[in-house]
């Protein structure tokens, strides 16, 4: 992973290099570890498409790794709808 703000390029799953922007990133106590949550601005059904993985915060490593256990796809579902929710608070 190539990154330079909040865009980073990566090969996609048909080894495509692909342009992402990064939505948001987050640390879970629960699972200890660090989330990033990105797009590639395409729609599906009218919505944002959204990606979801581990990243290592320190840097050490560009490598995204994937999402693995239904806890950890609890626990970023959790945190998307909270933030959804603190958005339609402010509005």
């Amino acid at each position: 992973m190539d990154t330079k703000n909040s865009v980073f390029t990566a090969k996609n799953v048909q080894g495509e290099q692909k342009t992402y922007e990064i939505i948001f990133k987050f640390d879970s106590e629960e699972t200890k570890k660090s989330y990033v949550v990105y797009t590639d601005n395409t729609k599906e059904k009218g919505k944002l498409k959204v990606y979801a993985n581990i990243y290592d915060k320190t840097g050490r490593s560009k490598e995204l790794l994937p999402i693995e256990t239904e806890a950890e796809w609890n626990t970023i579902e959790a945190f998307l709808s909270k933030l959804e929710r603190e958005v339609h608070e402010e509005n």
